[in-house]
C-alpha cells in the first residue's frame, strides 16, 4: 500500500445533484423543478404552515388553557435537602451562593423552601419564600427563616 492508491471507503462521498448545467447533463432545462407555476420560479417561498388551501394543522387542533405570564417560578428545596447538606457540609447559615455552590440552583433561580423532612440543628436560611411547614419547622428547631425580596 502506498499514497497513490488509497481511497475513500465505498460510499462515504455522494457528490451533489448538479442541477440546470446544460441539457447534456440530463438535469437542465426545468433544473428538476417541473413546468411553471411558482415553485419553479426563483424567489418562491411558503408560507410555515401552510397546506395548499387545506385547513392547516394548527387551526384544525382545538386550543385550551393560557400561559400565565406573571407566575413565578420557584425551584423547590425540602427541609431534608438542607438538612443533609447542613450535616455533610457542617453548614448553618443557607442563603442563595450556598445553593449555587451546591448545584441545587442556577444562577436566575428563585429558592423555596419546603417542608418534606425534619431538622436536625438550628439553621439561618434565607430564600425567596418558604412553605408554612417549612418556616415553622425551622423556626421550632430556633432557626431563622429570612425572606430575600425580589
Amino acid at each position: 500500500m502506498n499514497l497513490s492508491n488509497l481511497k475513500p471507503a465505498e460510499g462515504s462521498i455522494k457528490h451533489s445533484k448538479r442541477i440546470g448545467r446544460g441539457a447534456g447533463s440530463g438535469k437542465g432545462g426545468t433544473a428538476t423543478r417541473g413546468n411553471k407555476g411558482a415553485k419553479a420560479r426563483s424567489g418562491y417561498h411558503a408560507k410555515i404552515g401552510y397546506e395548499g388551501g387545506q385547513m392547516p394543522l394548527y387551526r384544525r387542533v382545538p386550543k385550551f388553557g393560557f400561559k400565565n405570564f406573571n407566575r413565578v417560578e420557584y425551584v423547590g428545596i425540602n427541609l431534608d435537602t438542607l438538612n443533609s447538606l447542613a450535616e455533610a457540609k457542617n453548614i448553618t447559615d443557607f442563603d442563595i451562593e450556598v445553593f449555587k455552590q451546591n448545584g441545587l440552583i442556577s444562577s436566575n433561580d428563585k429558592i423555596k423552601i419546603l417542608g418534606r423532612g425534619e431538622l436536625a440543628k438550628a439553621l439561618n436560611v434565607k430564600a425567596h419564600a418558604f412553605s408554612a411547614a417549612a418556616k415553622k419547622a425551622i423556626e421550632d428547631k430556633g432557626g431563622a427563616a429570612s425572606v430575600i425580596e425580589q
